[in-house]
């Protein structure tokens, strides 16, 4: 069952991006993620504005995938980086449909 990473991040410190954007990529797509989105471009169509300055949108093929990714030991000065420089939430969904009307979504 696929699973989607959906990282909102309010950048307070930018000198850990360059080297978190040109390296993260790579330990992701090494557990099988997939960057669908990775932008700044945000605007809130409905509801509160989103606090965030960043967000980004990586799908895996299982939650275990996504959980190699995150505790890889190759990818934790990049978390750390992160941490530190800015406020993270992430955020994990399935590819489920919690009403299970959408006829190509599995029951959730």
């Amino acid at each position: 069952m696929a699973v989607y990473l959906i990282g909102e991040v309010t950048i307070t410190d930018e000198s850990w991006i360059p080297n978190y954007a040109t390296n993260v990529h790579d330990i992701a797509h090494k557990h099988g993620g997939k960057y669908l989105s990775r932008s700044s471009n945000i605007k809130t169509v409905e509801g509160e504005e989103c606090k965030a300055n960043m967000i980004a949108l990586v799908e895996f093929p299982t939650m275990e995938a996504l959980e190699g990714f995150l505790n890889d030991p190759e990818y934790a000065e990049f978390r750390q980086s992160r941490i530190k420089g800015s406020i993270s939430n992430l955020h994990v969904i399935d590819d489920s449909d919690a009403a299970g009307s959408i006829p190509y979504l599995k029951k959730g």
